[in-house]
């Protein structure tokens, strides 16, 4: 419990966003059930049905794995729905016994009411979406990581029955195409993109014609030039009564990465000094909160230090 008498936040990782090989994804879940801390897993191929065949077979032993440490899995569900396949793919998991994570509409109408959570790619912009989305069977939101604490804090007074995440370390996802811009730099067509986005495990950086850091490609995915890190703003999220933080992989220690969010949630160390401890095992990251802030997403606002401090 904090001193504000609510139960601290549970951690979350999300699933992988990016094309890694077989067995450095297999090896990877392996190692967060071995030695991560953190509660919940979510499981499956959100940006691409077209790449699920590189772990579709795997998929089975990385839950049991999972599930045999004592971690909670959540299987994930498409982005993007456009054709029959994936449509039925989101109605085969909505049949599973497992907790399933919807990242469209589709599929959260496909559950038909069983309890499932809701990932940071469904538009959830206020309590009322929330509340909507609970009485049909939504029991957790991961919040979209673009609002700033008002309406985070907002959000979770209008709709205190939910349990809420926000997306608090990662590159951030902000848009998905039915086209494969990934592709087409690398001169691949979408139907023939030759799994090109392999290449680029952490995302293709996308610059400015002036040289300045701007997004980052991930197959028909969109995202952040930078990661998103939250946690010098715990201690915020923990005030406006955030019930997880979800952390994205990345291609750095996420098993440490998950252990430093635990030890600022615990009140074990200093937020200030948690954040030196992330640059040091992301060190090619350039981090951001500025969305948080209300500020542009790609900034980092520091919290203001006592004077003498």
């Amino acid at each position: 419990m904090t001193a504000l008498g609510r139960a601290a936040p549970t951690l979350t990782l999300g699933p992988v966003l990016f094309l890694w090989e077989p067995a450095t994804w297999r090896d990877f879940y392996y190692r967060i059930a071995d030695e991560a801390d953190v509660d919940t897993v979510v499981v499956g191929e959100v940006v691409c049905s077209k790449r699920s065949h590189f772990h579709d077979a795997l998929t089975g032993k990385v839950v049991d794995r999972l599930a045999a440490s004592g971690k909670q899995v959540r299987l994930a569900s498409l982005a993007l729905v456009t054709l029959e396949r994936e449509l039925q793919v989101s109605h085969r998991l909505a049949r599973q016994s497992l907790e399933v994570e919807v990242s469209e509409l589709s599929a959260h109408a496909a559950m038909a009411g069983k309890p499932h959570a809701v990932s940071p790619l469904v538009n959830v912009y206020n309590a009322a979406t929330a509340r909507v989305l609970a009485t049909r069977g939504a029991t957790s939101i991961c919040l979209p990581p673009e609002l700033p604490a008002s309406s985070i804090r907002a959000i979770v007074e209008g709709a205190p029955d939910i349990r809420f995440e926000v997306f608090s370390f990662g590159r951030v996802p902000l848009a998905i195409s039915a086209r494969c811009a990934h592709a087409r730099v690398k001169g691949n067509t979408k139907d023939n993109c030759k799994f090109i986005c392999g290449e680029d495990p952490d995302g293709l950086a996308v610059d400015t014609l002036d040289g300045q850091h701007f997004l980052a490609l991930n197959g028909v995915q969109t995202m952040s030039s930078t990661v998103q890190c939250l946690i010098t703003d715990v201690p915020e999220l923990m005030s406006a009564g955030v019930s997880s933080l979800r952390l994205s992989p990345q291609v750095c220690d996420m098993a440490r990465v998950a252990e430093t969010f635990r030890e600022v949630v615990g009140g074990r160390m200093d937020p200030n000094e948690s954040l030196l401890r992330l640059r040091d095992i992301h060190p090619g990251a350039e981090f951001s909160n500025g969305f948080l802030h209300g500020l542009p997403g790609h900034l980092l606002k520091m919290p203001e230090l006592p004077l003498g401090a």
